[in-house]
């Protein structure tokens, strides 16, 4: 077997940490502290300033100051209805915290990888009911339209195999999944268009097959819940440290990512190539993310919780590199592009300036949170990253994107394929 640089075995094991994407997008960061990056200028003197944005959004969206965490189950909430407590109370969820614990899984899962940028135009609908008895059309675009796009999905078997048992995710419901039902579910027409549609439901064929192929994380049952079972058997003393659910969400989810690099047969999902990471071997030149992975970390902490395991080291998971916490740091003047050409055209998520401010988003997740708590006045473990996120960053990165342009959308343009942003 390789030996890496941190004299790990495998080269490609040991890119699958928070940690290491700590690491490595420190070495980006500070190439651009230094003015050695090729396409971004870092612009420390504005983070106090941003700093300041972002503490009055965590104050106008939770005067309190008590913010949850940044996970998927907030955009179940809309217009102030909670749909998964909706169908707690309807008797739809299991009343055994175990088998409740799997369907959150698989709920959240699910969700967590239909959520990549939905694009501007498309729309989730449905009619609600109104005050005065008559019914109104609810429109929710973005992360909050997918969100009930999926528990939608969901609830209606769309990914189970069992009729008797429509709300689970199994091996069989996920492979057999097609890019017209995914399409009927979102809704999608010519003029309600659905970013990485083909994608999307490629990824959860994917993951169907990934079930299958590893019993010893899934279960025998070959359901995606069986992760659950696993992080439990794993917990010490009733704790489990957060990383240790991206861990396992690297090791059982890696097979699903469309195929880019690879490292001893080892598809490295979302990790890509940026000359100022310099390492050692086979790793050299490679900076990981695992956003979705991560966001599906922070996502799946609750359920545990719910189920009586606690959920330490949650700050050792990573800031998400994604648009809304990334394009904050633009619209800003953090990150200042070298070249205004740079926001006017398209770019693919494995471009070298995508991948330069993805990286430098991840430290400054780090750099920006103790400046808000210290306005604030709340410490860490009253407002962890999590939250910090939350309540937070990725809001006002919406707020700021929704005051400088019409369509709300991020000041970097990327073509998604449906898997990463």
């Amino acid at each position: 077997m390789k030996t890496t640089e941190a004299g790990e075995a495998g080269a490609a094991s040991s890119l699958f940490s928070a940690a290491v994407v700590r690491q490595r997008c420190g070495m980006v960061f500070e190439a651009g502290v230094a003015g050695k990056l090729a396409h971004f200028e870092v612009r420390l003197d504005r983070l106090d300033e941003t700093a300041k944005f972002v503490a009055e959004t965590i104050q106008l969206n939770y005067p309190s100051l008590k913010v949850p965490f940044h996970s998927r189950w907030r955009h179940f909430v809309i217009e102030g209805q909670d749909r998964w407590q909706g169908a707690v109370d309807a008797g739809d969820i299991s009343k055994d915290p175990h088998e409740r614990a799997r369907q959150r899984f698989e709920l959240a899962i699910t969700s967590v990888l239909l959520d990549a940028g939905a694009g501007p135009d498309w729309r989730w609908a449905e009619p609600i009911a109104h005050g005065n008895g008559n019914a109104k059309w609810l429109h929710v675009g973005r992360s909050e339209g997918l969100a009930l796009a999926s528990f939608n999905a969901w609830q209606r078997g769309y990914f189970s195999s069992r009729l008797d048992d429509p709300r689970r995710a199994d091996a069989e419901g996920l492979c057999s999944f097609s890019s017209d039902e995914l399409a009927k579910a979102f809704l999608v027409r010519p003029d309600n268009p659905l970013d990485g549609l083909e994608g999307r439901s490629a990824l959860l064929n994917r993951l169907g097959h990934a079930i299958v192929a590893r019993p010893d994380l899934f279960g025998a049952e070959g359901r995606l819940g069986g992760l659950f079972d696993t992080l439990a058997r794993r917990a010490v003393g009733g704790k489990l440290p957060a990383p240790e659910i991206l861990s396992l969400l690297l090791d059982a989810l890696g097979p699903i990512w469309p195929g880019r690099i690879s490292l001893d047969g080892i598809n490295l999902g979302d990790t890509w190539r940026h000359p100022a990471v310099v390492a050692r071997g086979a790793t050299n030149g490679l900076v990981p993310f695992h956003k979705l992975s991560q966001w599906l970390s922070y996502s799946l902490i609750e359920p545990l919780q719910e189920a009586g395991i606690a959920v330490v080291d949650i700050d050792g998971l990573t800031g998400l590199a994604e648009y809304r916490n990334g394009g904050l740091f633009v619209d800003h003047g953090v990150i200042e592009p070298r070249s205004p050409s740079l926001l006017e055209r398209d770019h693919h998520p494995g471009d070298e300036p995508i991948v330069e401010w993805r990286a430098l988003t991840v430290v400054l997740l780090d750099r920006i949170a103790p400046l808000v708590r210290s306005r604030l006045g709340v410490t860490a473990e009253d407002m962890p990253l999590a939250s910090v996120l939350e309540g937070g960053t990725w809001s006002a990165g919406r707020r700021i994107a929704k005051q400088k342009r019409a369509d709300g959308g991020p000041p970097v343009r990327i073509i998604s394929d449906g898997s990463v942003f």
